[in-house]
């Protein structure tokens, strides 16, 4: 059977018009590559892009038939994972909302300065009235922790965090503290997580800022001291 060194010097004695070429094997070889990769040879081939889209599907193909054969069911039953999968992503979104680039769970409670525990329940209640339910939980999870710091039972601190003022009023309120953590994740769902607030939402945080306000603190440390004074 002729080799490829022979299809090789076939090719160059075309080339060449039919004029006999004394030529060895290795040399026809190269001849042949130089004159194949000559432009006329490749006017109709695909562009580059093309070709990598053409790999890339080749190779999408080749792992889906892979899954298929592999998977219970063949095609059918790689099917219905891929929709299983789907679900479950969509399931997650819902439960963790969407994340709001450059929105942190980190960010303080208290963005806009100072103010007082009635003027953010005002504002909470002015919310509510018009639906605002996102808004008038956020006020309100503020008026609840600003109403902790004017009765002296969380010390005044800029910088934190609902999940941070929870924790702290926990510690003098505990009868509280399962109901404030809870509270402050729905503060973070609602400002950092993307997820919508409603009636009800607001509902649970108006309770339990009402039920705070005149809960009896468990005084510990330095409290005791100055409520003994």
């Amino acid at each position: 059977m002729p080799g490829a060194g022979d299809a090789a010097a076939r090719l160059l004695v075309r080339a060449s018009g039919g004029a006999p070429v004394d030529t060895g094997r290795l040399p026809a070889r190269e001849a042949a590559r130089r004159e194949l990769s000559k432009g006329a040879y490749h006017e109709n081939d695909p562009n580059p892009l093309q070709q990598a889209l053409d790999h890339l599907w080749t190779w999408f193909g080749d792992l889906v038939s892979a899954a298929s054969v592999a998977a219970p069911g063949g095609a059918v039953g790689l099917v219905v994972l891929l929709l299983i999968v789907i679900a479950l992503a969509v399931a997650l979104r819902w439960r963790l909302g969407a994340p709001q680039p450059g929105r942190r769970r980190t960010e303080t409670l208290f963005a806009h300065g100072p103010r007082s525990a009635a003027e953010h329940r005002a504002t909470a209640e002015a919310h509510a009235a018009a639906a605002r339910w996102n808004q008038a939980v956020q006020e309100r999870m503020r008026a609840l922790v600003r109403s902790l710091e004017e009765r002296a039972l969380l010390d005044p601190r800029p910088g934190r965090t609902a999940d941070e003022a929870a924790a702290e009023a926990g510690r003098a309120l505990p009868t509280y503290d399962t109901r404030l953590r809870a509270a402050a994740r729905v503060f973070d769902d609602v400002t950092y997580g993307g997820r919508p607030a409603d009636r009800t939402a607001y509902a649970t945080l108006l309770d339990l800022d009402r039920a705070v306000e005149t809960a009896t603190p468990r005084l510990t440390g330095a409290r005791e001291g100055a409520a003994a004074e």
